[in-house]
């Protein structure tokens, strides 16, 4: 007869094998099969609750809706097959292909491209544009704080949608979790409309790191004048509020047929959290005035694609360098092929420099990203940490020709598990400013040499070895 432990063993056993075939079978990437494969196996029971409601297979519920949206979206609004393509350097033309063989938006032309790299000129410019709107004012926001910015910027919403003008305000669900109903209501009672990007039921989860976020930041004020980059809606970025200690961040303005790109991102993003999508397209698409002088393209990317357009723009651009490569990042936790790729560029002989915050916002993030240090530093990458002041800006100078404004970290989240919006810049005069930008930056950095890493005392090189082993969840 067979003992009640040996029944238990042999099902738990054939419960894990059964587990492990339809986990192996989604070819998700090694790490994250073995630790999935890792936590049914000691973790039976509750590996198989955490597996149910937050693992690969809810999110795959999540994308397959995602997908219907996004086809809805198209059907309802064109895709940009009405959109003339323009075309870009030849040296430059394989980047641009990367981003459009994904699916996502072609070069377009930009009547201007202006940067912002301080809060207070950003936000100026961005309350200007809504000041100016009189058709329709569309946000899209990771974090929006209910300090005085997130406020000031929430009353001049209202204002605008006493006077007629149509506002969406659409906010993540776990980034944005200090606004409440109250910080709302005026913008609400006023006629405009506020979505929750994929709410999070469970509070134990809100204001921690979850997937499934929307990362992005976008302002589109009718469909003329749009902005993204890297600033939240927070006092943090502005020194007004927050004085020296404000955080170093980048923004971008563009107006023109780029604008299209964005109020399309939007629109699909909008229609996942309502289940609505925007209607009367020709309002929301108009057409521009000229030609423009600047090309920029508009990528978004995110976990309801196999495609993964920023991750392979960032890869095709980093190994297009010939000359100089200039990368800020705050998390810096790149995977193989992106250090790769970095790599190679340094052996190659291209000025390659990376700059990181002296401290972020996590200990492990900062243990993790110094792991990957003195490989780099070996290839002749030169790095720097930045501060005392938190750098949050996500930007990218290759050849002093082509540049990267966005809200995509270096990291796995930012190119698998988040949704994501990066602007490629074919100009060299604003290319010409962010390098400029840059090298200004290097002023309040510290460059790293090989003996702070090797030199480094045992504990915080375990903890960086430690910290790097736990890269794809972080």
């Amino acid at each position: 007869m067979v003992s009640w432990w040996t029944a238990t063993l042999i099902l738990a056993t054939a419960w894990a094998l059964a587990m492990a075939m339809v986990i192996v079978m989604q070819r998700r990437s090694a790490a994250a099969t073995i630790a999935w494969l890792l936590v049914l196996a000691l973790l039976p029971f509750v590996g198989l609750a955490v597996y149910r409601f937050i693992g690969p297979l809810r999110l795959e519920r999540k994308k397959m809706r995602r997908r219907r949206t996004r086809r809805l979206v198209s059907e309802a609004l064109g895709t940009f097959a009405q959109i003339k393509a323009e075309s870009v350097d030849p040296d430059a033309a394989e980047l641009a292909r990367v981003g459009v063989s994904a699916g996502e938006a072609p070069p377009l032309r930009a009547e201007s491209v202006e940067l912002y790299i301080d809060g207070a000129a950003a936000y100026a410019a961005i309350t200007r544009a809504i000041e100016e709107a009189r058709h329709h004012v569309h946000l899209e926001y990771y974090i929006w704080e209910p300090d005085h910015v997130g406020l000031r910027l929430i009353d001049l919403l209202a204002r605008k949608a006493r006077e007629g003008v149509r506002v969406r305000l659409l906010l993540d669900a776990v980034g944005s979790h200090n606004l409440r109903r109250r910080h709302l209501a005026p913008l609400r009672e006023a006629g405009g409309e506020v979505a929750w990007f994929n709410q999070v039921t469970l509070r134990f989860f809100r204001g921690r790191r979850a997937d499934f976020r929307t990362h992005r930041k976008i302002v589109v004020c009718d469909g003329k004048v749009g902005f993204t980059g890297g600033m939240n809606i927070t006092d943090v970025h502005t020194a007004e509020e927050t004085g020296i200690r404000a955080w170093r961040d980048t923004h971008l303005r563009v107006s023109g047929s780029v604008v299209r790109a964005l109020q399309l991102l939007f629109a699909d993003d909008w229609s996942f959290a309502t289940e609505k999508t925007v209607a009367v397209p020709a309002e929301y698409f108009p057409a521009a005035d000229g030609d423009g002088a600047h090309i920029v393209q508009i990528l978004g990317s995110g976990p309801d694609s196999d495609a993964f357009p920023i991750q392979r723009s960032f890869f095709t651009a980093i190994n297009s360098a010939s000359r100089s490569l200039y990368v800020t990042t705050p998390y810096f936790i790149p995977d193989e092929p992106i250090l790769a790729a970095l790599i190679g560029a340094a052996l190659r002989g291209v000025d390659t420099r990376l700059l990181i915050p002296q401290r972020g916002d996590s200990l492990l993030i900062d243990l993790a990203a110094r792991s990957y240090l003195p490989e780099l530093l070996a290839a002749g990458v030169r790095a720097y940490e930045y501060g005392p002041r938190f750098v949050h800006a996500k930007t990218m100078v290759i050849d002093r020709e082509i540049s990267i404004v966005g809200t995509a970290n270096l990291d796995v989240r930012s190119f698998k598990l988040n949704f994501e919006v990066a602007a490629l810049v074919y100009d060299r005069a604003v290319t010409e400013a962010l390098a400029r930008a840059f090298h200004d930056d290097l002023h309040g950095a510290r460059e790293f040499q090989a003996s702070d890493l090797t030199g480094a005392p045992f504990l915080r090189r375990l903890g960086q070895a430690t910290a790097r082993l736990l890269s794809p969840l972080l």
